[in-house]
């Protein structure tokens, strides 16, 4: 008579973690560790403190148009396509598209909630950031903070930090974050995601510093911040989906008694 262990698989392994899983699952801890509320607001802190002084610079001597000097026929595709990839126009609809069929799937107002916070938070956090650090673009060859502004450039006074690289981690990080979970979707897929988004990030970031429309640090700042208000938000809406559930759970149970 065969005895079955009730760790068993159904494909017959056994459900002990193995070396993978807790090679896996030690990658993991140390990611969430590194990506980490306190630690990043601490690296963007860091890292503006340096772009004040000694990497300001390193910032003049890299901003060169490298793109126009090297391969010109590619700026068309570069600006216009490559470049649009992470602008309002196409994440901003993305976000909007995943969070509308999650919520009727899941009929819940969650996901439409958490889009409309993480453009609150481009808006709100990342913008108010680029006004009050107020650094002048490229075109205007400085590249000191406090030296720009809104009223006075435009969009060419609020460089620091970069958008189009605030919103490539920011905005298409909330959509897998809602696909992951909200819909159901099998871990695989959102792993693929997330190297997506890591792909649209880099993308934002080569082809800005290739154009020369951002200092380095710019490009750095963003990617930094974009994380930071992601990480925000994903802890806010744990947190309020942990009450919620446990809220639901008193019910549950006071209604069955």
């Amino acid at each position: 008579m065969m005895v079955v262990d009730s760790r068993m698989a159904p494909d017959g392994q056994t459900g002990l973690p193995t070396d993978q899983d807790r090679v896996q699952a030690k990658s993991r801890g140390w990611l969430t560790r590194a990506t980490s509320i306190w630690v990043l607001a601490l690296g963007f802190v860091v890292l503006t403190i340096f772009a004040t002084g000694p990497l300001r610079v390193w910032d003049y001597q890299l901003n060169r148009r490298w793109l126009y000097l090297y391969n010109p026929d590619l700026v068309w595709f570069a600006q216009n396509i490559l470049d649009s990839i992470a602008g309002q126009a196409v994440c901003m609809p993305v976000l909007a598209i995943v969070a509308i069929v999650i919520a009727r799937r899941s009929q819940s107002w969650r996901p439409i909630g958490f889009a409309l916070a993480a453009e609150a938070a481009f808006f709100i956090g990342i913008g108010g950031l680029k006004v009050l650090l107020a650094r002048p673009s490229t075109t205007l060859h400085d590249p000191r903070f406090f030296q720009g502004g809104l009223l006075e450039f435009g969009d060419r006074g609020i460089s620091f930090p970069s958008g189009h690289a605030a919103e490539a981690v920011l905005i298409y990080g909330a959509a897998v974050y809602l696909i992951a979970h909200y819909s159901g979707a099998s871990r695989r897929l959102v792993h693929i995601l997330c190297w997506v988004v890591v792909a649209i990030s880099v993308n934002s970031v080569v082809v800005s510093f290739l154009l020369g429309w951002h200092w380095a640090t710019d490009l750095l700042g963003g990617l930094i911040a974009g994380g930071l208000f992601l990480r925000i938000l994903v802890q806010c809406d744990r947190r309020t989906r942990y009450r919620w559930t446990r809220i639901q759970g008193f019910e549950r149970a006071g209604i069955s008694s």
